[in-house]
């Protein structure tokens, strides 16, 4: 049977003074193998105590986000074939390492809150829904879908460098999704709240996100649409 090599970081702060790396073979036992099932692989034959996220395994919950083979990436749908081999596996860059391939997402979510994700409107709440045109609900794609696995923000060099204070890739995409919304009031005061030489401005349009989004998306537009939105107010 055909086999893979993987090349898998590893951290456990209880016992280890620095993360390694450590290599696995897995056989290949299906076709249309995917990096999630080699790790599951190796945690349920080889190595138990391998530690990662996963859930759904079909690219909708976003938690099994990696770097693999230097590229961020949901392991559930990325197949094997075609990976240059060993495959690098590791946590998804510039976040604190809990064990192994599971980081710390606090921050990130920390970030996504500041944004106000959820719907502000000042008119009296509908007997049974705030309706959009088609036209209207048309604005909102290619930026409702995004999953916040991370893959985008943690695949930008600005986020790296000014983490602290750019909300980075994932949050200013849904962040110009409530400014799209028709049903939302609080474009003014989610400018205003943008409005920020760190928040927004540290985008440098190297596009790494676009690059990195599993679902397609674009987050390099998004923040380019803020700061359009931004400078029509000061027409």
């Amino acid at each position: 049977m055909k086999t893979i090599q993987l090349n898998i970081y590893r951290y456990n702060p209880e016992v280890d003074n620095k993360p390694y790396m450590q290599s696995f073979e897995v056989p290949v036992e299906k076709q249309g193998m995917k990096l999630l099932d080699a790790l599951n692989y190796i945690k349920w034959n080889l190595d138990g105590s391998l530690t990662y996220r996963r859930s759904c395994g079909e690219g909708v919950c976003g938690s099994d986000g990696l770097n693999i083979n230097g590229v961020n990436g949901l392991g559930c749908i990325t197949p094997i074939e075609g990976l240059k081999q060993p495959i690098q596996v590791r946590p998804l860059p510039s976040m604190d390492v809990i064990r192994d391939l599971v980081v710390d997402t606090t921050h990130f979510f920390d970030q996504y809150k500041q944004v106000k994700p959820w719907l502000q409107s000042n008119t009296p709440r509908p007997e049974h829904e705030r309706l959009q045109s088609p036209e209207e609900r048309a604005e909102l794609d290619g930026s409702y879908e995004c999953i916040l696995c991370g893959c985008c923000t943690t695949s930008c060099p600005s986020w790296w460098w000014s983490g602290d204070r750019f909300l980075g890739p994932a949050a200013l995409l849904q962040a110009n999704r409530w400014l799209k919304d028709s049903r939302d009031d609080a474009a003014g005061e989610r400018l205003d709240d943008l409005e920020d030489s760190f928040k927004l401005y540290r985008c440098h349009q190297i596009m790494n996100c676009m690059e990195a989004c599993p679902k397609e998306l674009n987050p390099t537009k998004a923040i380019n649409d803020i700061k359009r939105s931004l400078a029509k107010r000061k027409v």
